[in-house]
């Protein structure tokens, strides 16, 4: 069975059964019809994906790889902050009339910042470290900048990758400050783990640990009959993920060189209401 699914089973058991509600605080998201959206939580969950063993993608339910990584090469590739250059609809609700989220994701890490070795954005900068100075403990990027709060449209969520290069093989951290998880937690996973597949293919290197830390890991209340349906299903095997092995330009990859072989899932019948 999938080991993503083992680990979301894992996490949402530990909420499930020794979590904290915030049920009477005065809470920030609100569902479509102006009720406040309650949720149950685990302080810290820390999960580890070998990406040499598997993909990992979960089978409980489907992940629609193709448009997490339409969304990952929208923050990190073309470094925009405008839902027109997106193909889903999924960052609607946070955009003005422009289409813009503010100084939020993508417009961060396209910022220029000045080095010693010269003028980059985060995105450049990890490349260049990634090729030139691999054994470098400062490979990081981070989009959660205090002076822009106030221009975003929405605080980041998944705020800071730092990559770790040993021998060979390339690994990640991914710090995350809060995690709707049935929304959007394999969601993350899957698109990072795209992204440390990409680096490591770019620079010559093998992906290996993803590292998922999670602040605020919580499951909303409309949600828990859903996820209590899909704890008691038996998970599939994970399918096997392929990557176009001829692109070695971080800007040339798109979202058809990913692919994923004998994906099987179970199908959520139930449809997912987004807290705001």
């Amino acid at each position: 069975m999938s080991k993503a699914d083992l680990a979301f089973i894992e996490n949402c058991r530990q909420i499930i059964d020794t979590g904290t509600w915030d049920k009477g605080s005065d809470v920030r998201p609100r569902w479509l019809d102006g009720t406040p959206a309650y949720t149950k939580k685990s302080f810290c969950i820390v999960n580890r994906y070998n990406l040499a063993e598997e993909f990992p993608i979960m089978t409980l339910r489907k992940t629609n790889l193709k448009n997490a990584v339409d969304e990952i090469l929208w923050i990190w590739q073309k470094k925009s902050n405008n839902i027109n250059d997106l193909n889903s609809r999924i960052w609607d609700s946070w955009a003005d009339g422009q289409g813009s989220i503010g100084k939020a994701y993508g417009y961060q890490l396209g910022v220029k910042h000045q080095y010693k070795e010269g003028e980059f954005d985060q995105v450049d900068r990890i490349l260049y470290d990634l090729g030139k100075n691999p054994n470098s403990r400062r490979i990081m990027s981070n989009i959660y900048v205090h002076s822009d709060l106030n221009e975003m449209n929405l605080y980041p969520c998944a705020y800071s990758m730092t990559y770790n290069v040993s021998g060979k093989t390339l690994n990640g951290i991914l710090n995350q400050r809060s995690q709707d998880m049935l929304t959007a937690n394999n969601w993350n996973v899957c698109q990072y783990a795209v992204l440390l597949h990409i680096f490591a293919q770019v620079s010559g290197l093998l992906a290996g640990e993803l590292v998922h830390v999670i602040a605020d890991a919580h499951i909303y209340d409309r949600h828990m009959p859903i996820v209590e349906g899909m704890l008691k299903k038996e998970p599939f095997p994970a399918p096997k993920f392929k990557i176009d092995e001829s692109i070695k330009n971080f800007y040339h990859f798109k979202i058809g060189s990913f692919t994923l072989e004998n994906y099987e899932y179970h199908n959520l019948e139930a449809k997912i209401e987004v807290a705001v």
